[in-house]
């Protein structure tokens, strides 16, 4: 298994790690999940995301190269700020969704998921045969520092924050990448820099009482407090943007037509009408209801599945997200646990407020 630049630090703080996309990741730490959780929520949390892969494309037609392997405008995108956007197949499935940065006129940065980092490097390098860029994947150490306190801890590591909005970015240093953003539903950032430089940021802001580590457990039980999607278990390359609820991504005119991949079949499905869709759904008792769970309706009629779920710390609460058929939380739904059916409730997303800074 390949190691990130932080695996030292891991160990020395009494991670216990598990597999990863392809990583040994520290799934928690002697704190423990409901506790790192707690943390984040109310301080700062720090987390090791170098597993992800940063993609930079460049040239005069780096644009031109992302409209084609994204729904969007990029021409029209702002230099400094973040989009969240997809790959798509050409039947309008998501391949991967991902964060864009556009650093300059002719510079983006493409931050893609660990799972997915193979195929994506090898999609957006076999597009760029048509364009006039360069692609390059960078070599970086990336941590996300997330929570209330996380604007503070970079001022006082001579970060200097204070000004960005959420999902805008800059490159403060030579070879670093700051981005207002996270996985947490948080205030925080995701700071990616040179790998030697890695170990000496990490701890400088752990140096900080306001900070911890935070393993993989609390960062699944933090997004999906604030309903924000996986890929490989809400996500996948079966599933659109629409149906996923993520529609929004994409500018209405894009979503009747454009020149990126998947783009007619995309328009088709739309005007189709959906099949299924994403919801929020909380057990009616206090019992987890995992991903892979069979949901049915009344009747015992199977309507989805539950796509991710577990102990909701902030909620005070098990939550799980769920894929149904379009009419399938019309009436009562019931989720299959180990034989059991335990009744779910619709639930508004996301189950914890997001706290961005706009």
């Amino acid at each position: 298994m390949k190691q990130t630049p932080f695996h030292s630090l891991h160990q020395d703080a009494g991670a216990k790690f598990g597999p990863f996309a392809g990583y040994d990741m520290p799934l928690f730490y002697p704190l423990g999940i409901l506790k790192e959780h707690q943390h984040t929520r109310e301080r700062a949390g720090l987390f090791d995301i170098s597993h992800m892969v940063h993609i930079a494309v460049e040239g005069p037609q780096a644009a031109a190269l992302i409209g084609r392997a994204c729904p969007y405008e990029p021409a029209k995108q702002a230099i400094g700020s973040g989009k969240y956007s997809f790959f798509l197949n050409d039947k309008g499935g998501i391949e991967d969704d991902l964060i864009v940065s556009r650093l300059g006129e002719e510079r983006f940065l493409i931050v893609a998921n660990a799972g997915c980092a193979e195929k994506d490097v090898a999609h957006i390098t076999a597009l760029s045969k048509d364009f006039d860029v360069t692609v390059t994947v960078l070599p970086r150490a990336f941590l996300a520092l997330q929570g209330p306190q996380a604007e503070a801890v970079l001022e006082r590591a001579g970060i200097a924050v204070a000004a960005m909005e959420f999902m805008t970015v800059a490159e403060p240093r030579a070879g670093w990448f700051v981005s207002r953003s996270g996985y947490t539903g948080e205030d925080g950032f995701e700071i990616g820099l040179p790998v030697d430089q890695g170990e000496a940021l990490a701890r400088t802001l752990l140096a900080d009482e306001a900070v911890e580590w935070i393993g993989l457990g609390a960062r699944d039980s933090l997004r999906l407090e604030a309903g924000l999607p996986l890929y490989g278990q809400d996500l996948s390359d079966t599933i659109t943007p629409h149906e996923a609820g993520l529609i929004w991504a994409i500018p209405k005119p894009l979503r009747e037509a454009g020149d990126y991949i998947g783009a007619a079949a995309l328009a088709s499905a739309i005007a189709a009408g959906r099949r299924r869709k994403r919801i929020g759904l909380t057990p009616r008792e206090r019992v987890p209801v995992r991903a892979g769970a069979r949901l049915m309706n009344a009747s015992g009629e199977a309507i989805g599945s539950v796509t991710s779920g577990g102990f909701g710390p902030t909620v005070g609460g098990p939550v799980a997200l769920g894929l149904v058929t379009m009419d399938g939380d019309e009436g009562a739904i019931f989720a299959d646990v180990r034989g059991k059916q335990i009744e779910m409730e619709k639930a508004a997303l996301p189950f914890a407020p997001h706290r961005y800074k706009r």
